[in-house]
């Protein structure tokens, strides 16, 4: 997937961005030599390998890594009221907001 100059463009003008000529062709050569890197990459045949939980586990040398993970449990009171006091706008336990997507 390579990129053109009308690509590089608009998704400038998409993030606001004003490039000079020579830095869109910079981008674009930065941007397209990542894509064949990527491109690269998704060849490499991953039959047969197990995903890892950390990078640590690859290295053989390494003991094993616990995950310093706590219990998924609420710790405070479900105060929905409260929270909701001083929110301009509520309707059914649900803040309400203005538009902002046209």
């Amino acid at each position: 997937m390579a990129l053109t100059p009308q690509d590089i463009a608009r998704i400038a003008n998409l993030a606001r961005l004003e490039l000079q000529p020579e830095e869109g062709e910079r981008m674009l050569g930065q941007i397209n030599a990542f894509f064949d890197i990527v491109s690269q990459i998704s060849q490499v045949n991953t039959d047969g390998v197990l995903p890892m939980a950390h990078p640590v586990d690859a290295m053989p040398t390494m003991p094993p890594i616990e995950l310093r993970l706590r219990p998924d449990e609420a710790s405070e009171p479900n105060d929905r009221q409260a929270n909701q006091r001083s929110a301009p706008a509520v309707e059914r336990g649900l803040f309400l907001v203005p538009k902002v997507i046209e």
